[in-house]
């Protein structure tokens, strides 16, 4: 099962968390992880961040990456938006 774990931090302190999952295997994992991301960013009513080159190399590397105001049009009220893969 693939889950991934996205979380909205300000000063440190977790704001809200959601764990997404998907067992549809037929897709591949770029799609699991941007649907994901897509749910994630439905929950918390947010647009979705425009994936920088340093996003996607971090993602890569460690299977997490972190959203900051320079991924997003609208401003936010937290510091990042953090998503990590928890289990594939």
């Amino acid at each position: 099962m693939f889950r991934l774990w996205g979380k909205c931090v300000k000063q440190n302190r977790l704001l809200r968390d959601i764990t997404v999952c998907d067992n549809d295997y037929s897709k591949n994992r770029t799609r699991m992880v941007l649907d994901a991301v897509s749910e994630i960013c439905r929950a918390f009513d947010l647009a979705e961040p425009i994936w920088l080159e340093s996003n996607i190399d971090e993602f890569r590397r460690l299977d997490h990456t972190r959203f900051r105001q320079d991924s997003f049009i609208e401003p936010l009220d937290f510091d990042y938006l953090e998503i990590r893969v928890l289990e594939e």
